[in-house]
């Protein structure tokens, strides 16, 4: 099942650059597509920064609407730099196809390719330590005064720790549940909770779940009358609609909390002064993913073994013996646990 919504998203990405070109062909250049030249292709990536006409190619408000609603739009803004150049990869795949299928002579988009410069290998879409404290300060503000208010503020911090402590990415909370949390006893005869998570491109890894996790979970298992720790098996979802209702949210409802924390942390940064405008313009820039790179980052600058953060973030495919070698996961365990906190 996991494997099929994978698959559905990739059609779906794929679908959604494909359709914005066609439809850039016929309505713009007045061509169709077997007729791109790499010129079109230079100024179809300038249109990708800045969709104009904005009331043909932009939906109002920046809001997604149904593909049937007349209010539906390509695009709900201008596409940043790391969003057009994942177009660009999705589209020269596209053309690679066309041209191996014998529909096209050539690709247009092989020259951008050839003359693109080398990038630096840098990350630079996290949060520092100052801003992860803003935005953990914006969700300490929250009110839950009321029953209601406190399942949204739990949930909440169960959530961002969940993102900054496993690294996880918002598809693998949607897709994953409460019963893939195990313990289990290490070599010094420690119990040790691990969350197994089944990732991108299919690929299983486990996590470290260490104590301060856990007792979030705790907590926001609790606040929903569940006992307090999962059992084997166990389906309810890593995250629910508030209300407690049994079933997974989809990436797009855990998104929009993301970016609705995010927003009101640069609301809080941009009353600071104007000098800190351009700090507040970041934060309301930063998507979910970007805790996934402050989780890296972080473990990273904290000392963590480099071979334990590949493993964490599944950066690479777990061995079929690892089953067997517990005692490297163990000191991954250890490592993770003494060394990398979300510190609420």
């Amino acid at each position: 099942m996991t494997n099929t919504v994978h698959k559905k998203a990739t059609f779906d990405a794929y679908r959604k650059e494909a359709e914005r070109l066609l439809l850039w062909c016929v309505l713009q250049r007045a061509k169709p597509l077997s007729s791109l030249t790499h010129e079109d292709w230079l100024a179809y990536q300038a249109f990708l920064g800045n969709p104009l006409p904005r009331d043909r190619w932009v939906s109002e408000q920046s809001r997604r609407h149904p593909r049937n609603d007349p209010r539906w739009r390509p695009f709900a803004g201008a596409l940043s730099a790391s969003s057009q150049r994942q177009a660009g990869i999705i589209l020269t795949s596209m053309f690679a196809w066309l041209v191996s299928a014998g529909y096209l002579a050539g690709n247009p988009l092989s020259l951008s390719r050839q003359r693109g410069r080398a990038r630096a290998p840098r990350i630079e879409r996290y949060f520092d330590d100052e801003l992860w404290l803003e935005v953990k300060a914006t969700i300490d503000a929250m009110p839950r005064e009321t029953p209601r208010e406190r399942e949204r503020y739990l949930r909440l911090r169960w959530l961002f720790t969940l993102l900054y402590v496993c690294g996880l990415r918002i598809s693998e909370i949607a897709e994953n549940n409460m019963g893939s949390f195990f313990c289990r006893r290490d070599r010094d005869g420690s119990e040790r909770w691990w969350l197994e998570i089944l990732g991108k491109g299919s690929k299983v890894r486990l996590v470290p779940a260490t104590n301060e996790l856990m007792n979030e979970l705790g907590r926001y298992r609790r606040e929903l009358s569940f006992p307090a720790l999962p059992v084997p098996g166990e389906s309810t979802p890593l995250l629910l609609p508030i209300g407690g209702k049994p079933k997974a949210m989809s990436r797009g409802g855990i998104h929009d909390i993301i970016k609705a924390v995010f927003a009101m942390t640069a609301e809080r940064i941009e009353l600071k002064g104007p000098q800190f405008v351009h700090v507040a313009h970041r934060v309301s820039q930063a998507s979910a993913h970007w805790l996934r790179h402050t989780a890296g980052s972080h473990m990273a600058n904290n000392s963590v073994d480099l071979r334990h953060v590949r493993d964490n973030l599944g950066h690479a495919s777990i061995s079929t013996t690892s089953g067997y070698l517990h005692a490297p996961d163990d000191t991954r365990h250890n490592d993770t646990e003494d060394k990398h906190r979300a510190n609420w």
